[in-house]
């Protein structure tokens, strides 16, 4: 749900960037790939042959086509007839001869060139699809019962029928937090698309009502000084409610903004302050802790502003910050669930309204209804039925504090831990036996694994080399309570 670090899709984040050093790979590909009879045909015209697929923009890379592209969808799957929308999707291009990898974030789509950590490793292809809803991939007018995770899965699995034919080689499906999850219902779903899974730091809230393990997971992370420290800030940012809303008032006046949605600034304000902590856990790290104000009660006004600010981020709950996450915060009231924690150290007479649900983040002309069984569902059937899936996870996380579990049933199937990290662990972040173990799997899952990594899980390094433009992390850095 919401989300201290209000600092939008454009944070640089660890997912990939610990990888191998080195210049980037991947060699030229063909500017010419595919085959029909004898005729060599550009990747650029056999993409555009598929029905339904439009070009908006083609950007050069070094080594790679990279392609923006509309993809005409159903808006009901269950019921194709009834209407249809454009679906952004990007595709990372370097040889149809290669793996691809399938990338959602759970959101919207970036327009510019980047590769994902099982891409790097794998040396493949990308294709990344925006989330239905998020604009501009939203029907119009927008019938929101038809946003859910079998409809979206089912977007993944036109998508990935219309390249497979292109892309014949071995697919692997990945995705960061909500991307994550997407890639865990793409495969609950249509388990028979995908060779492999590489989920990161995937929340699975599986009864929304009981969320003691966060609780459990705030009384012990990181050290008593760090947790101290943030707790203080906290809690005096609610005991000088009066004075910081009144610079809260003239900071929403000289930026436009308004809280309709959320239907008050006082509301908005205590929810952008209980985020704090847990935003700190989400982002940072526990050496930040340096960075948080050490004597709270004595700290300025502008010390514990900013503080909450940089964390929380303070335009998070106003009508603005809302709207681009309107389809997140519908599904976290419909389907996926969310967190509510509770603040032991802090006076119940400072806290007005606790943790608000995600109805409080969304018009009210948008009707929600909880379904309590769509979460049971997925993680019966990972427990059960996981079968080539990767789940990678943060030590100091707090979304890992209810997290995917494997069952007897499921083969070849891994959750690892990063010990330190938080909502940036990936692969490269691993102790060592770890990062080789899931490395050499993601390369035997992509078809791709050497003689010696099948003899030798330690021999597993990425295929391709780091490249510090195109293996940036723009990780989603929303509002704090949104994974």
């Amino acid at each position: 749900m919401r989300k201290a670090l209000r600092w939008l899709l454009a944070l640089t984040v660890l997912i990939g960037t610990l990888s191998t050093a080195g210049a980037a790979t991947a060699a030229q590909p063909e500017a010419t790939t595919g085959t029909t009879g004898t005729t060599t045909q550009d990747i650029k015209d056999r993409l555009l042959a598929i029905p339904g697929m439009s070009l908006i923009e083609e950007k050069p890379y070094t080594g790679y086509r990279f392609f923006v592209l509309g993809y005409t969808q159903p808006i009901d799957h269950r019921h194709p007839s009834r209407g249809t929308f454009q679906q952004r999707i990007t595709v990372l291009h370097k040889d149809t001869a290669r793996p691809t990898v399938f990338y959602t974030g759970g959101y919207n789509v970036s327009t510019t060139p980047s590769r994902r950590e099982p891409t790097q490793i794998v040396d493949g292809n990308q294709v990344s699809m925006e989330y239905r809803f998020f604009t501009p991939s939203r029907p119009e007018p927008a019938d929101w019962s038809k946003l859910d995770i079998w409809q979206a899965a089912s977007d993944q699995h036109r998508i990935f029928e219309a390249l497979k034919p292109i892309y014949h080689q071995r697919w692997i499906s990945t995705g960061g937090s909500k991307g994550g999850m997407t890639a865990t219902y793409y495969e609950r779903f249509y388990p028979r698309d995908m060779d492999g899974v590489v989920a990161y730091v995937a929340p699975n809230d599986v009864v929304n009502d009981e969320d003691s393990a966060y609780d459990r997971f705030f009384r012990n992370v990181g050290t008593k000084e760090c947790r101290d420290k943030l707790d203080a800030v906290q809690r005096e940012a609610l005991v000088r409610r009066k004075p910081l809303e009144k610079k809260y008032a003239q900071y929403a006046a000289d930026n436009g903004y308004t809280f309709t949605t959320i239907g008050s600034l006082d509301k908005a304000y205590e929810a952008v302050v209980l985020d704090y902590v847990w935003g700190f856990w989400q982002y940072s790290l526990l050496a930040d802790c340096a960075t948080i104000p050490a004597d709270a009660p004595h700290a300025t006004d502008d010390a514990i502003w900013d503080s909450v600010d940089t964390i929380s981020g303070f335009s998070a709950y106003t009508d603005q910050g809302l709207e681009t996450y309107t389809p997140y915060y519908y599904q976290a009231g419909t389907q996926l669930g969310a967190p509510t924690i509770h603040f032991p150290y802090i006076e119940k007479k400072l806290i007005r309204y606790g943790y608000q649900p995600p109805r409080n983040f969304v018009p009210r002309s948008i009707p929600m209804t909880f379904q309590r069984s769509a979460m049971r569902d997925v993680d019966t059937w990972v427990a059960h039925h996981a079968h080539h899936m990767l789940y990678v996870y943060g030590q100091n996380d707090p979304w890992g504090a209810e997290r995917f579990r494997l069952g007897r049933g499921a083969r070849d199937a891994y959750v690892f831990t990063a010990p330190g990290l938080n909502h940036g662990a990936n692969v490269a972040s691993l102790v060592p036996d770890e990062k080789a173990l899931a490395t050499a799997r993601i390369l035997q899952w992509a078809g791709v694994a050497s003689a010696a990594v099948q003899a030798d899980p330690s021999a597993a390094r990425p295929l391709a080399g780091f490249d510090a433009r195109l293996d940036r992390r723009d990780v989603e850095r929303e509002p704090a309570l949104r994974p």
